[in-house]
C-alpha cells in the first residue's frame, strides 16, 4: 500500500505544472559568461580615455581657432625657411597658413578657404594661456568634493554624470567662442571642475570590486588616459585640416556623450548589486575582499587623519613629481617639437601622440609584473611600490634631462622621448596603486587629497615653462624646462622611498559602534559573524559540564 501510495504521488508531480524558465538568448548567455571584473575594467579604461580625449582636445584646437598677427611677417628663425619657401597657391587649391598657439608660430594644412573661415579670433597668448589653465584651477578644486561625493552617491553617480557634463560641455564650445572667449573659460573652468569627480571616484570602486592579488593589473585601466591622450593629437590634427575645428569639439562631446549610455548600462557600485554577475564570482570576490571594506560604503571620513598622515602626503608629493614630469611632454612637448624639429601639425600630432599610444602598453606590463612578483613572494607589497615608482620617476627624471642636452638629435631625442613616457606608466604599479594599499575603505578621500596636492604641478609646469621659455626657438632655455623637470622627479621620489608604505592605516577602518565597544571579549565576539545554532547541538563545553555532574 505505501509502494502504491508512493508512486500516485510520483505520478500526480509529474502532471503538476511546470514552472516556466524565461528563454535567454545567445547574446544575453555571451555577455553572461564575461566577468563582471573585466566589463567594470574595460569601463575604466574606456572612460579615462574619452575623459582625456576632452580635455585635451582645445590644445590643438586653439592652433585653427586663433589668428596669427604675425601671419605675414617674415622672422628670422630656423624654421623659417619652410613657411618663406612655400610656393603661391590660386583659390581652390590647398592653403599653407600660419597660426599661433601661446606664443609659437605653426603651420596648417587646410584643404580649402571654407576651412580658414573658422580662423577668426584675435585672442593674444595670455587669453589662450588663461584658457588651457582655467581647466586645472577648477580640477584641483573638486578633488575633495569627488572623495566626499563618492562615498554618498556611488561611483555609478560621480563617475557618469562628470562625464556627461564634461561632454556636453565640449558640445557648447564652438558657440560659446562665437559669444566671448570668457564664455570657453567658463566652460572649460566647468569640464575642469567635472573631471576632477572622475579619479576619487573611480578609485572608490576598486576596493569593492577587485581582490588585492588583481589590483595592480587593474590600476593598468586607468591608463586609458595614455590612450586618450595619444589619440587625440593626431585625430584633432586631422580633424583641424580637413574639416575645420568646430568639429573637433563635435566629435569629442558626441563621443563623450556615448560612453555614457554604455557606463549607465553596464556600471554598478559593488558585486552585490551587479544582476549580471554569476554566483561564482560574486563568491570568488567576497571571499577575496577584507570584510572590512565591504563594510565601510557610507562611513564618515577621518579627514583629519587623513591630512596628518605620513603615508598620504608621501603618496601626493612623489606623484607631484611624476605628474611635473608628464606633463612637461604633454604640455611643452607639441610647442617643442614645433619649433626646435618645425614639424607641421599632422606630424606633431601624430608624434606627439604616439608615445602615450605605447606607454597604455607598458602599463599593462609593469601592472602584471608588480602582481607577478607579490604572488611569488618575491617582494614585499612596500618594495615593489617603491621599485615601480621609482622606475617612474628616476628613469624619465634622467631621460628628459637627456633629451635637453642632445638637442636637434631628432631621431636620438624621439627614442629617448618614447621611453620616458612609457616609463611614467609605472607609477600605476606603484604609488597611484599605494592608495588603494593604505586605505581601501577610502581610497576615493585619500585620492582627492592626493591629486590635490599633486595635481597642482598640472599649471605649475605650464607656468613655469612660460616663465622660463621667453623664446620658444632658443634650444638653451629648453634646456632649463628640461632639466627643472629632471629635478622635481627625482627629488620628490626620495620623499617616497623614506616614508611609503602599503600597510593598511588604522584610520581606514569603520569607528566600531559605541553600544557593542567594551573593554572585554564583547568587543570582539561583536565583530564575528554570528552562528546559528540548533536544538539538540551540543559543543564540547557542554559535553565537559555534563560530565563535571
Amino acid at each position: 500500500m505505501g509502494r502504491n501510495s508512493l508512486r500516485m504521488d510520483e505520478k500526480e508531480v509529474n502532471f503538476l505544472p511546470k514552472p516556466k524558465i524565461p528563454k535567454v538568448g545567445c547574446f544575453r548567455a555571451v555577455c553572461d559568461r564575461i566577468p563582471a571584473r573585466l566589463v567594470l575594467y574595460f569601463l575604466s579604461w574606456s572612460g579615462f580615455l574619452v575623459s582625456f580625449v576632452m580635455r585635451n582636445d582645445i590644445n590643438f584646437a586653439l592652433v585653427a581657432m586663433v589668428q596669427d598677427p604675425s601671419a605675414n611677417t617674415t622672422g628670422s628663425d630656423h624654421c623659417n625657411t619652410l613657411v618663406n619657401d612655400m610656393p603661391s597657391l590660386e583659390e581652390g587649391d590647398n592653403y599653407n597658413y600660419t597660426l599661433s598657439m601661446a606664443n609659437a608660430t605653426t603651420t596648417v594644412l587646410l584643404d580649402g578657404p571654407a576651412s580658414i573661415d573658422d580662423i577668426k579670433f584675435d585672442w593674444d597668448s595670455t587669453v589662450q594661456a588663461v584658457i588651457k589653465s582655467s581647466f586645472y584651477w577648477c580640477y584641483v578644486l573638486s578633488q575633495v568634493v569627488g572623495g566626499v561625493a563618492t562615498q554618498y552617491f556611488g561611483t555609478k553617480n560621480v563617475f557618469g554624470w562628470s562625464q556627461f557634463l564634461t561632454a556636453a560641455c565640449s558640445l557648447l564650445i564652438p558657440h560659446a567662442a562665437d559669444l566671448h572667449y570668457g564664455a570657453v573659460i567658463l566652460l572649460r573652468s566647468v569640464q575642469g571642475f567635472a573631471s576632477g569627480l572622475t579619479w576619487p571616484a573611480m578609485y572608490a570602486i576598486v576596493g569593492y570590486w577587485i581582490p588585492p592579488v588583481e589590483r595592480s593589473r587593474f590600476m593598468s585601466s586607468f591608463q586609458g588616459f595614455s590612450i586618450g591622450i595619444g589619440l587625440t593629437y593626431p585625430l584633432c590634427g586631422f580633424i583641424i585640416a580637413h574639416f575645420g575645428w568646430r568639429q573637433v569639439f563635435y566629435t569629442t562631446g558626441t563621443i563623450g556623450m556615448v560612453w555614457c549610455v554604455f557606463w549607465y548600462l553596464l556600471a554598478y557600485n559593488t558585486p552585490q548589486e551587479h544582476p549580471r554577475i554569476t554566483p561564482e564570482e560574486l563568491e570568488y570576490i567576497e571571499l577575496n575582499v577584507s570584510e572590512d571594506i565591504k563594510n565601510g560604503q557610507g562611513m564618515r571620513v577621518p579627514w583629519r587623519r587623513i591630512f596628518t598622515s605620513m603615508p598620504v602626503w608621501a603618496i601626493g608629493l612623489t606623484t607631484f613629481g611624476r605628474i611635473w614630469v608628464h606633463y612637461t611632454f604633454i604640455m611643452s612637448g607639441p610647442e617643442y617639437m614645433q619649433k626646435i624639429f618645425c614639424f607641421d601639425i599632422q606630424q606633431n600630432g601624430l608624434l606627439s601622440g604616439a608615445p602615450f599610444l605605447c606607454s597604455y602598453l607598458s602599463s599593462v606590463l609593469f601592472c602584471y609584473v608588480a602582481d607577478l612578483l607579490m604572488d611569488n613572494k618575491t617582494l614585499t607589497l612596500t618594495n615593489v611600490r617603491k621599485l615601480f615608482t621609482a622606475l617612474s620617476q628616476i628613469v624619465p627624471g634622467v631621460l628628459v634631462l637627456l633629451v635637453g642636452y642632445l638637442g636637434y638629435q631628432i631621431v636620438t631625442v624621439l627614442i629617448l622621448w618614447f621611453i620616458a613616457v612609457t616609463f611614467i606608466t609605472a607609477s600605476y604599479a606603484g604609488a597611484m596603486a599605494n592608495i588603494v594599499d593604505i586605505a581601501p575603505n577610502l581610497a576615493g578621500p585619500v585620492l582627492a587629497f592626493a591629486q590635490t596636492i599633486h595635481m597642482t604641478a598640472s599649471f605649475l609646469q605650464p607656468l613655469v615653462t612660460g616663465f622660463m621659455v621667453t623664446d620658444s626657438q632658443n634650444i638653451n632655455q629648453w634646456l632649463h624646462v628640461f632639466g627643472v623637470s629632471s629635478v622635481v622627479a627625482i627629488s620628490t621620489y626620495l620623499i617616497y622611498q623614506v616614508f611609503g608604505t602599503a600597510e593598511i592605516q588604522s584610520w581606514n577602518y569603520p569607528v566600531p559602534d559605541p553600544e557593542v565597544t567594551s573593554s572585554d571579549d564583547s568587543a570582539v565576539i561583536a565583530n564575528q559573524p554570528m552562528i546559528k545554532v540548533e536544538p539538540g547541538l551540543k559543543f564540547d563545553d557542554d559535553d565537559d559540564e555534563d560530565d563535571d555532574d
